[in-house]
């Protein structure tokens, strides 16, 4: 595909809210951080929607040749930590690398790119305290009984990310009420030690950062105080965001981020998923049911800074469209194996061009998917239309091959289904939806992942199918209609090939969403 459009990327700023054309702070670089997850517990789908999202732009611009400092945090001291540790009876930090781990395979099952940095907190200690001396240091934060809180009355610029005003930070509300703090909106840089925490030395006693700190100092430790990207949930604006701009510049008056970019979160039943509503699920809810690539796909399904409903009928439709992508690219491997040999040596002798209709079909393939990257990633539909088209062709001419046809013209044919099939592949790989496996072994998973949520084994279908051909055999149509009708209920596709019949996954005829079936049951 090449590089075309790379000088059109634009991506939307969320401090400017515009879309702005990518201008690296050094050419041909981009140093990216990304807010990462507070490691306590399985992550949720709105940690893989941010997760994806980034990754997705990792990978396009990767793509389009830059070099890529990529860093993500783990928060691993944390009170949410502290709490939940405590309620068990272990360390906090084992706890919070328990889940970092946990975090880690899950990103691994969807395809995400290893970041180039991954720094914890605790790691960062250091850092992190000599930040907050500069803070103090520069008259913008005090230290009290321990404590040290930032003082935002010292940043003139305050709220200028997130739209939010200090008049309107009345105490008892959105802050804690504390009357230690010149100000109800200031906020810890540093926590004093309480009992049952893990602490560190610090100029002001024993204690711990506080939340926003970490990413200030690390991201200045890896990527220094200017960069092109930082991203995060589109929660995380205010205050986290808002206070990590605050303090970098407290610290560092030159501190400066060219594009600031947030994800959009993940709702159910139209209402945003989390903990305290209790209508959240982790990730390894639904991959233990579907295929992560299923989930991958329904993630970019809509663009990364719009709501996404959480829907197991697009759950399932994402199924089912990924599954026909491997199917298509699997016929066409199997019907190009035998040509391949033969196709190599004619080459040799003269160069085999491709059907007109094939270069027309990689252009639109290449010029859509660029089209729709270049602004702002806008994934919606990224896999209709020409794509779509591409998958057609090769399913034409797969027939078209089949048929008593000259070598030239074979040979042909054999040339477009080969380049198209490299196309397809180069755009599932920028979007993480190519994987190491054999196409056999991707479909074999979906099968699997099929067959668990019919609750049926292999042979419980081979069982069926013996059942429907021998009421076929009678004249039993009507039995023979209710066999498939049962299996197609529960997600299971029969189709007749000649004298054969085989299965393949298909949308459950039963899928509703309706409010009781939006969490995938388990297995027990």
């Amino acid at each position: 595909m090449g590089t075309y459009g790379k000088e059109e990327l634009r991506v939307y700023n969320s401090m400017t809210q515009q879309k702005e054309l990518i201008v690296p702070v050094v050419e041909g670089k981009i140093g990216m951080y990304v807010c990462g997850i507070t490691a306590y517990d399985f992550s949720h789908l709105g940690h893989a929607r941010a997760a994806v999202a980034f990754d997705l732009l990792y990978r396009y611009l990767l793509h389009l040749g830059y070099e890529v400092t990529f860093v993500r945090n783990f928060t691993d001291v944390d009170d949410k930590i502290i709490r939940r540790a405590n309620e068990k009876g272990v360390d906090p930090v084992s706890l919070s690398d328990q889940f970092c781990q946990e975090y880690l395979k899950d990103m691994g099952d969807l395809q995400c790119l290893i970041p180039t940095h991954q720094p914890r907190v605790s790691g960062h200690i250091e850092e992190i305290k000599t930040m907050i001396q500069k803070i103090i240091e520069n008259g913008c934060a005090y230290a009290v009984n321990g404590d040290v809180f930032f003082s935002v009355d010292k940043s003139p610029n305050y709220g200028q990310l997130s739209g939010q005003k200090l008049e309107n930070h009345r105490a008892g509300e959105r802050v804690a009420l504390d009357h230690r703090k010149r100000n109800p909106a200031d906020f810890a840089l540093w926590k004093a030690v309480k009992p049952g925490e893990p602490s560190w030395e610090s100029p002001w006693g024993p204690g711990r950062p506080g939340w926003h700190i970490e990413c200030s100092a690390m991201s200045a430790c890896y990527l220094s105080h200017k960069f092109d990207i930082h991203g995060g949930g589109i929660d995380l604006i205010f205050p986290h965001h808002e206070n990590e701009i605050a303090q970098s510049c407290a610290a560092c008056p030159d501190t400066h981020i060219s594009y600031w970019m947030h994800n959009g979160h993940v709702t159910n039943n139209n209402e945003k998923m989390s903990k305290s509503l209790g209508n959240f699920f982790t990730i390894r809810d639904i991959t233990q049911r579907y295929h992560p690539l299923a989930l991958r796909h329904f993630l970019i399904s809509a663009h990364y800074r719009s709501p996404l409903n959480y829907s197991l009928l697009q759950l399932e439709g994402s199924s089912d469209a990924v599954y026909y992508i491997y199917q298509t690219l699997k016929d066409c491997e199997d019907a190009l194996s035998s040509f391949k040999h033969e196709g190599i040596e004619q080459s040799k002798n003269k160069p085999v061009k491709v059907l007109p209709a094939a270069q027309e079909c990689i252009s639109k393939v290449c010029s859509e998917f660029y089209a729709k990257m270049s602004d702002d990633l806008n994934t919606s539909h990224i896999l209709t239309g020409a794509f779509q088209d591409a998958l057609k062709f090769v399913n034409s001419n797969l027939n078209t091959l089949k048929k008593k046809q000259q070598k030239q013209q074979q040979l042909t044919v054999v040339q477009s289904l080969t380049e198209i099939e490299n196309q397809i592949k180069e755009v599932l790989e920028i979007l993480g939806l190519l994987t190491p496996l054999t196409y056999e072994q991707v479909i074999e998973e979906f099968k699997q992942k099929a067959l668990k949520r019919a609750e049926l084994e292999v042979a419980d279908i081979e069982r069926l199918i013996e059942e429907r051909a021998l009421a076929r055999k009678n004249k039993e149509f009507a039995k023979s209609d209710q066999i498939r009708a049962e299996l197609t209920e529960k997600g299971i596709a029969l189709m007749d090939l000649g004298n054969r019949t085989e299965w393949r996954p298909c949308i459950p005829t039963s899928t509703e969403d309706s409010n009781d079936q939006q969490k995938p049951k388990l297995s027990t």
